[in-house]
């Protein structure tokens, strides 16, 4: 039986092939609500699954791409960035990206959200990030990462 991607994963793909990305987004069986649970799924370390947070930069909602094997030290992030940085409200997360918690991909949003990605990533050959859905996920690179999202490299910890 063939299963069509949920609407969010198939904007998310046709985002991805205007920015020169192949696309392919993969449909996993069950949610994966954590980043170990992401990595298990996809086998790989959980360093390598990219984490879609999104926090307020003073009052602006950004974007930070996180490696799952992170936190982002919220005081040390915001200096680099040069203001106060805060966890975003749910509510404002959802209203930013368009997308559910636990699928929040790195593109795709109603607005182009400042972007920042987490230098930790660089170190992994091949990373992976949710395309929209807790159930959907796109594989990629950093460099290319960095491309698709116009983001910055930043340390988050």
């Amino acid at each position: 039986m063939t299963s069509l991607l949920h609407p969010n994963a198939a904007h998310v793909a046709e985002i991805l092939i205007s920015r020169g990305h192949h696309g392919i987004i993969v449909t996993q069986a069950e949610a994966t609500h954590t980043a170990a649970d992401a990595a298990a799924a996809v086998g790989v370390d959980v360093g390598a699954i990219t984490k879609s947070l999104v926090f307020l930069l003073d009052d602006d909602p950004v974007l930070l791409l996180v490696s799952g094997a992170h936190q982002v030290d919220l005081d040390k992030t915001g200096r680099r960035m040069e203001g106060k940085l805060t966890r975003a409200p749910l509510e404002t997360a959802k209203a930013a990206t368009g997308q559910p918690i636990g699928g929040v991909a790195p593109l795709g949003h109603p607005t182009n959200l400042p972007t920042y990605v987490d230098t930790a990533l660089a170190q992994y050959p091949q990373l992976w990030a949710a395309a929209g859905h807790p159930t959907t996920v796109f594989r990629t690179t950093y460099s290319e990462l960095l491309r698709i999202t116009a983001g910055l490299a930043i340390d988050v910890d």
